[in-house]
């Protein structure tokens, strides 16, 4: 048997009253500048690439399926149709993610703006992020100028062994990191991301390493170096999103996909049907656009001054 208290919602419920309002603020906010919202499949027989990502499964007549862990592909398929700027918003889920920021089952904003680049849309996720918070401050800096602000390297042009002594030195590592990636994913979520954890003010960071683009262009910067068009937002040291000037090269996107597949092979890690028919849209013709995909039980918890994810979240995992 439960605990008898285990009906209960785990967030005070005013906590979940604010949360309606942050809702409602958001579809007034889109409504206003003409982005309609969209609904796409929660359930699909497709599932998601990225390596670092579990979908969760599930049968249906007799097949396996798969909820979706973001909107994504269904949304790029609308704008493929011609359907133009829009938005979800509504539940993802995502296997094995439990804890004080995190539940299987979560609730995101994601929007796609034709004709924008990820420089523009990052404006307008500032505007956003600081109408629901209330934070007028909003900060932009590169990936590079971060690293060489607090660790004193290009992460671009650092060497794996420089990358590799300096996680040692800062982050005092029991092992040793396998690759560039997951040396710079450690010196940025233990050692970068923390100092990005000002509550008065809003933080994008944006130009991330070339090997990092998932779905997004790969451009020159300014010194000539490839670096991955995409940003991320942060406030109260917590990451809100993620956004992409948006890949819409379908040749290229169908070896991205190939290559995360062998990654999950190489790796051990569960491997699924990927998304043939984002490729078939691409070649379509998918428009030039930027999207952005955000965390609303996490802009929940820093509007409420909420430490858990639980306390915005009426019913979480262990609850459900």
């Amino acid at each position: 048997m439960p605990e008898r208290s285990s009906w209960q919602p785990s967030a005070p419920l005013d906590n979940l009253r604010h949360r309606a309002y942050l809702l409602a603020h958001i579809r007034r906010f889109f409504s206003e500048r003409e982005v309609l919202e969209v609904d796409v499949p929660a359930l699909s027989r497709r599932a998601t690439s990225d390596p670092h990502i579990d979908s969760i499964s599930a049968r249906c007549s007799g097949e396996t399926a798969y909820l979706a862990t973001s909107p994504e592909f269904g949304l790029k398929r609308l704008l493929a149709a011609g359907f133009g700027d829009c938005y979800y918003l509504g539940k993802a889920f995502r296997n094995g993610e439990a804890g004080s920021r995190h539940n299987p089952e979560f609730t995101m904003l994601e929007w796609y703006r034709l004709g924008w680049d990820d420089h523009r849309l990052m404006i307008e996720v500032g505007e956003l992020l600081s109408h629901l918070l209330k934070i007028s401050r909003v900060c932009s800096y590169s990936y590079r100028a971060l690293f060489l602000q607090e660790l004193g390297l290009d992460p671009h042009r650092a060497s794996l062994q420089e990358l590799k002594d300096c996680g040692a030195r800062e982050l005092e590592l029991s092992f040793e990191p396998a690759d560039r990636d997951e040396c710079l994913d450690l010196l940025m979520s233990h050692h970068v991301e923390p100092r990005l954890g000002e509550r008065d003010a809003i933080t994008l960071v944006y130009d991330f390493p070339a090997s990092q683009a998932a779905l997004a262009r790969v451009e020159e910067d300014e010194q000539g170096v490839p670096v991955a068009r995409r940003f991320e937002a942060y406030a109260g040291g917590m990451e809100l999103a993620n956004g992409y000037w948006e890949l819409i090269d379908a040749p290229e996107q169908l070896r991205r996909f190939e290559a995360d597949h062998q990654y999950r092979e190489d790796n051990g890690k569960s491997v699924y049907p990927f998304e043939e028919r984002l490729v078939q849209a691409l070649e379509h013709g998918m428009p030039s656009c930027a999207g952005v995909a955000m965390g609303i039980d996490r802009v929940v918890m820093l509007a409420c001054g909420a430490e858990r994810i639980d306390e915005v979240i009426a019913f979480p995992i262990d609850r459900a």
